[in-house]
């Protein structure tokens, strides 16, 4: 008798997914989706600024009680710092060149927060510091700006804003001196 040729029997494929792929797929999508759904939310500081009532009489300016509770810093190139009181028409502290550090702004800005607070708690609002406003100009350095920031939080100062428009008589004081 002849060998008759077998049958060749397939071999059953298992039926079974791998999914371990798609975990890994959907574990990175919904990493993805927090994090976008984080960096999307809108990141807000609060700015409370004083009154301003400025009234403008030919040259001269009137201005009532927000000027004893605002204070600017300029910051300029080469570490360069200017601050004043009020407003710059009538400043109720003139205009003067400053260093960062203990003994420059932060020993500045502990004494005119005492003096806003006694001047807030004579008028009945207790607990009202000064708002700082923050002026970097283009010439200013990110560290400057930085290390500024850290003087507002050494310093307990609530109420301080960025704000990068400067009048023309600011950028003819931070030039000069």
């Amino acid at each position: 008798m002849k060998n008759l040729p077998q049958k060749v029997r397939s071999k059953k494929l298992s039926s079974r997914v791998d999914l371990t792929a798609m975990v890994s797929v959907s574990f990175l999508l919904i990493v993805f989706f927090m994090v976008v759904g984080e960096l999307s939310k809108s990141k807000v500081m609060d700015l409370s600024l004083p009154d301003y009532h400025s009234y403008s009489c030919g040259e001269r300016v009137i201005s009532c009680g927000g000027e004893n509770l605002s204070y600017t810093i300029l910051l300029g190139g080469d570490n360069k710092l200017v601050c004043y009181k009020g407003l710059l028409a009538v400043p109720t502290v003139p205009p003067k060149d400053i260093t960062y550090g203990k003994d420059g702004i932060r020993k500045e800005l502990f004494k005119e927060n005492k003096i806003t607070l006694d001047y807030s708690a004579r008028l009945g609002k207790q607990g009202r510091g000064i708002a700082v406003i923050i002026k970097p100009s283009k010439d200013c350095n990110f560290k400057n700006l930085v290390d500024i920031l850290d003087e507002m939080a050494i310093a307990k100062i609530d109420t301080y804003a960025i704000v990068n428009d400067f009048t023309p008589e600011e950028s003819k004081l931070l030039a000069s001196n």
